[in-house]
């Protein structure tokens, strides 16, 4: 499992004119489900995504996760992060989830994420989403977790 965090001011999900998610200060999280994950994958990653050190402290470095910084997660699906991209001029995925199985398990994350934080938001999986945000610092990194 992949996930692209940055860290942002505020950000939001739209789909069809409708926004369904946004959060202020926190993390955006883009999510790619790949083929061999599992529940406990996604179990490991929000460890990961709760408890990475991105926001700062009163000197101005990172040494606050986002439970300690009060911050909002937003976890937005999306299967293009899990692309072979090693060759040629088209993305491959063959190494992403099958849609029932990445959808399940984008559910199970959304379900054990949200009540570990105090504002919590999420893209709807399958949608033709928008993402807008305002990227703090600009702050971003990628989190993988092995099966």
């Amino acid at each position: 499992m992949k996930a692209l965090i940055q860290r942002v001011n505020e950000a939001s999900v739209t789909v069809s004119d409708d926004c369904i998610a946004r959060t202020n200060v926190g993390m955006l999280a883009l999510i790619g489900i790949e083929k061999a994950d599992t529940q406990q994958t996604a179990s490991k990653l929000l460890d990961r995504l709760l408890s990475y050190r991105i926001f700062p402290d009163h000197d101005g470095r990172m040494n606050l996760d986002l439970l300690q910084s009060e911050g909002g997660l937003l976890l937005v699906p999306q299967f293009t992060l899990v692309a072979d991209t090693a060759k040629g001029r088209r993305p491959g995925f063959s190494g992403a989830a099958a849609p029932q199985l990445a959808k399940s398990l984008f559910e199970y994350l959304v379900t054990i994420a949200e009540p570990a934080v105090s504002s919590f938001g999420a893209g709807q999986f399958g949608a033709d989403m928008q993402v807008a945000l305002v990227n703090d610092g600009p702050v971003t990194f990628w989190l993988n977790v092995d099966p």
